[in-house]
């Protein structure tokens, strides 16, 4: 057990680097101060779990009781600013290119640890005959920090209009929850995490999105 715990630990310090960096970008590109960035990127990072302790009742939310993810993010976000800050060519196209890549696998593992956790602590709080609100809390804590940044910067949620994004967590969630009826509780973790990894980078490969009702003009 100790192993598996370290593990997805990893996992979610991964996970965390990558929304914090998310968060922080944003923030950047819009040329927030210091302060900004970090509120955005911490936010980013933090902010699903946050919302989903609320929901359950664990008050104060678990990033107050055990600040090593808030830490986490915080570093990132800090370093990252520096890093711009002392060197600008950095936001040049050929380099940015690089940096999302690299942030998209990082994202995708970040996206399936928050989700599969989200839902474990669901699990552990006595509701896992709730198969909606495992599923809703799993995609929130996943989700949730990107949709409090996009609002903070006055943006449209990305996961309501990019490559399928909240899609492939719901997916995930929805393996997770079904098979843990079949599988070990670790078991269906791990394939609903796989899940969500492979769809966010095959949806990133070959830019897969949900259909809109309007047709973009050519």
């Amino acid at each position: 057990m100790e192993f598996h715990v370290s593990i997805f630990f990893i996992i979610e310090v991964i996970g965390t680097i990558a929304f914090a960096s998310s968060g922080a970008m944003v923030a950047i590109k819009q040329q927030l101060d210091l302060l900004g960035v970090v509120v955005l990127g911490v936010t980013t990072a933090v902010g699903g779990g946050m919302m989903r302790d609320i929901i359950l009742g664990n008050v104060p939310p678990s990033l107050f009781m055990n600040p090593v993810y808030v830490l986490t993010a915080f570093i990132t976000v800090l370093v990252l600013f520096i890093v711009v800050r002392l060197n600008q060519k950095i936001l040049e196209s050929r380099y940015i290119a690089a940096y999302e890549k690299m942030m998209n696998i990082f994202d995708a593992i970040g996206l399936a640890a928050f989700t599969v956790t989200g839902i474990d602590t669901a699990v552990l709080a006595g509701y896992e005959d709730y198969h909606f609100l495992s599923v809703f809390l799993g995609v929130l804590t996943g989700v949730g920090g990107g949709v409090l940044r996009d609002i903070m910067a006055g943006q449209t949620p990305y996961i309501l209009r990019k490559h399928v994004y909240a899609s492939a967590s719901i997916a995930g969630a929805l393996c997770y929850v079904f098979l843990s009826d079949w599988l070990t509780g670790d078991a269906s973790m791990i394939v609903g995490a796989l899940v969500v990894i492979l769809i966010r980078l095959l949806a990133t490969r070959y830019c897969w999105n949900l259909p809109t009702a309007t047709r973009k003009q050519k």
